[in-house]
């Protein structure tokens, strides 16, 4: 794959970059798709819009924090980089971790339920991820290990598996899966869809991880996966414990 310049154009001393265009482009995508599911739902979907202009920038200091916590050695002796994530570093796991506590106290304070709400807001997140991920192309970033496979990444003068691509592509999925139980399943419950969110969005991210090279490492297995075998648990044992509790009932 060819190298893309970050720079998509440039206005005086303005540097414009690919990976905030795209950033962006996902935030605006996922916030007008909840919005017409909040009004499918019957939400005034002006909540939708004034949870964005909370949930996103806390979101981003989320995953930018996070981010430079384990990537401390680093940013330590550059500091000035720590603001610029035009040059990438978001991690999604702190993302998630942000817009959960952030949709919470917002569906808290205005009584709207905070499982309707998650569930409204489900499937935009996993399009938001898969469109997002294309920014670790343009930045080049978030590589594989080496391999021969015709749709290698040529990166750190090797060709690598796109890892992106595969994320990209596993959050497509997901956010079709969503919308298919969105429809199908009648037994839902307020706050499942986001529960079949977190599991399904966190086995893809465990096994793309695997094939990473710039992770960290907490023993034999990268922190991310750590993660992910956290949100998987979670949400796997609160889904069946709900989901017993109806049934016994």
């Amino acid at each position: 794959m060819p190298i893309i310049d970050p720079i998509a154009f440039q206005i005086g001393q303005l540097k414009v970059h690919w990976y905030g265009i795209i950033l962006t482009s996902a935030m605006l995508i996922g916030t007008i798709l909840a919005a017409r599911e909040a009004e499918r739902k019957g939400l005034n979907s002006d909540h939708l819009y004034n949870l964005a202009i909370f949930l996103i920038p806390i979101s981003i200091l989320f995953a930018r924090t996070y981010y430079v916590i384990f990537n401390w050695s680093y940013y330590s002796i550059n500091l000035a980089e720590i603001p610029a994530i035009w040059h990438g570093g978001l991690a999604i796991h702190g993302a998630v971790l942000g817009g959960l506590l952030t949709g919470y106290f917002y569906a808290h304070y205005y009584n709207l339920g905070f499982g309707r709400l998650a569930d409204i807001v489900a499937p935009s997140v996993a399009l938001g991820q898969a469109i997002g991920r294309w920014g670790n192309f343009v930045n080049q970033e978030a590589y594989g290990v080496p391999t021969n496979l015709p749709w290698a990444m040529y990166i750190a003068g090797e060709y690598r598996h796109p890892t992106f691509l595969y994320e990209s592509l596993w959050d497509l999925g997901v956010f079709f899966l969503l919308l298919w139980q969105r429809k199908r399943n009648k037994i839902l419950q307020d706050g499942d869809l986001f529960l079949i969110y977190l599991f399904t969005y966190s086995i893809g991210r465990f096994l793309v991880e695997g094939l990473r090279t710039d992770s960290l490492m907490l023993g034999p297995l990268r922190m991310a996966q750590v993660i992910s075998i956290f949100f998987m648990l979670i949400a796997a044992i609160i889904f069946s414990s709900r989901h017993n509790k109806r049934a016994n009932h």
